[in-house]
């Protein structure tokens, strides 16, 4: 019990029972020293010592520093000369620093004051510059955290180290939707996947908390054919701390953890991280509550989807030969066939997933999927607080939806959530026209002659205005002239009236260098 008091609560309990124990009669001094010896820790006889001694004499015996001012203020001076190293590497750098700094004339120093620096330990050089250090802001450790203490109590698990465990050890991750900024409040997704068979089942998060993971976990564990056994995190506050390392334990359910930036510890879920979540959602922002609405209705079909309808590899073997690394997988299968392979499985749990799996219509949940996945696209672009646009028509529903998967691929990306966002056209000029004020010329001598090309209007231009329009103007004029062979095609195409209306000379105007309104860009497009 003594080793649980620090030194300055055992002075003060001395302090407190000296008196008692000089003026108590005998039996009540041996009273007195049973609980002292009981509380304290010390020997009988050394507490009797200390008992009887007088007050004055109790503190610490003074003694003379050994390490003056100037040997500290040498110290000091070979420190900052060093780059502020530590304390044992400047210890076996003075040898040579010293006589260094002394041969070149920046260090002179008394014979005892040498002496004393030299032979300073490395512990008190730690000491002596422990107040220029916290000045300087160097040496100073981070205090560990509430989450420290958690951490150390849950055991490090590494990827080598599951085997091939029964289903219900579950590697667990979260995955931001923060778009590019990490600032500020938005959505999480908090991904399970089993090691065995590779079941992944994500929970959506409004924001990331420790208390609405332990929810989320209660969640998944109704929702898991099989029981939840064990749960393997990284180091993230969110899981290292009391309510969820509580409720995993109170609940027999092991929790471990990888070591801290070591991704391929939880390479099983890491992977799951890409192939369902990102695959599912994108990368965009997603805000308030209204966007964890939507993630979990999407979720709530694509747990089924991915499960029964989407085999997947899982790791045989690996081996490594030099820089080579060969890997061997087992053939691709769902979740719901590996489960059902599992001999340690329940019979019952598997007659309950071979009656779901035959109510389930992969067209439907995929129907579902893409549903969702507009929804929460839109959400993504108006913000997660903002109420989203009504949807679009959806034809005649499943059927429908059916009926355009054979043609899908030609649109590009059908997932919303991957969709580039559309650009609004540029509709101004950045540049005023270099031809403004001889489009008219130029389509005077287009209409004359339809076989001029670019670089004979370009050598006439040259010529009437010499010095005004230099070659580097031809890829322009090119392009100008490819639009205007354009508008004749089209005339040709729609009569003689669209014709005339094509070849008539368009009154140019000079065009500003901003936006420009729908009038200039008409006189733009016919120059």
């Amino acid at each position: 019990m003594g080793g649980r008091l620090s030194m300055a609560t055992r002075a003060e309990l001395l302090g407190i029972l000296r008196g008692r124990y000089a003026g108590a009669p005998r039996p009540e001094r041996g009273l007195i020293l049973d609980e002292f010896v009981a509380v304290s820790g010390y020997h009988r006889k050394h507490a009797i010592r200390l008992l009887r001694q007088p007050a004055s004499t109790t503190g610490r015996r003074g003694r003379s520093p050994v390490y003056d001012a100037a040997a500290k203020a040498a110290l000091v001076l070979v420190w900052e000369a060093s780059d502020r190293i530590c304390g044992k590497r400047l210890k076996a750098l003075l040898p040579v620093l010293v006589p260094a700094m002394e041969r070149h004339g920046h260090l002179r120093l008394d014979g005892g004051v040498r002496a004393r620096l030299m032979a300073m330990s490395a512990a008190t050089m730690d000491r002596l510059l422990r107040e220029a250090r916290g000045r300087g802001g160097v040496g100073r450790r981070r205090r560990p955290g509430v989450t420290s203490a958690v951490r150390r109590g849950v055991r490090v698990r590494t990827f080598d180290d599951w085997g091939d465990p029964p289903p219900g050890f579950m590697e667990t991750d979260l995955v931001a939707h923060s778009g590019p900024s990490m600032a500020g409040a938005f959505a999480w997704t908090l991904v399970l996947t089993d090691v065995a068979t590779g079941w992944t089942e994500c929970v959506p998060l409004p924001v990331r908390d420790g208390a609405l993971v332990t929810e989320a976990l209660v969640r998944v564990r109704e929702l898991l054919p099989f029981p939840l056994k064990g749960i393997d995190v990284d180091n993230d506050p969110a899981f290292m701390n009391e309510a969820v390392v509580g409720w995993c334990r109170a609940n027999g359910i092991e929790p471990t953890r990888s070591r801290a930036y070591r991704k391929n510890d939880q390479a099983w879920v890491e992977q799951k991280n890409g192939a369902v979540v990102r695959r599912l959602v994108g990368h965009d922002r997603l805000e308030g509550l209204a966007a964890a609405g939507e993630l979990g209705l999407l979720y709530a079909s694509a747990r089924l989807f991915v499960n029964f309808f989407q085999p997947s590899f899982k790791l045989a073997a690996k081996r490594r030969e030099g820089a080579r690394v060969s890997r061997r997988y087992h053939a691709p299968a769902t979740p719901h066939a590996r489960l059902l392979a599992r001999p340690d499985l329940d019979p019952a749990a598997k007659a309950r997933l071979e009656a779901r799996f035959a109510t389930l219509d992969p067209i439907a949940l995929l129907a579902a999927i893409r549903s969702s996945q507009e929804r929460v696209a839109r959400l993504a672009a108006h913000g997660g607080n903002a109420d989203p646009p009504p949807a679009p028509a959806e034809g005649d529903g499943l059927a429908g939806f059916l009926a355009g998967l054979a043609v899908a691929w030609r649109a590009g990306e059908v997932r919303a959530t991957h969709r580039a966002r559309a650009r609004p056209p540029r509709h101004w000029r950045s540049r005023a026209d270099p031809f403004a004020e001889v489009v008219v010329t130029l389509r005077a001598w287009m209409g004359a002659e339809p076989d001029l090309q670019a670089t004979d209007l370009l050598s006439r231009l040259q010529g009437e205005h010499p010095g005004r329009y230099p070659d580097k103007l031809l890829r322009t004029l090119q392009r100008r002239v490819r639009e205007w062979r354009r508008d004749i095609a089209h005339a040709l195409v729609f009569g003689p009236a669209a014709a005339e209306a094509s070849l008539a000379p368009a009154t140019a105007t000079p065009v500003p260098s901003g936006p420009a309104n729908l009038a200039e860009m008409a006189t733009i497009s016919a120059g």
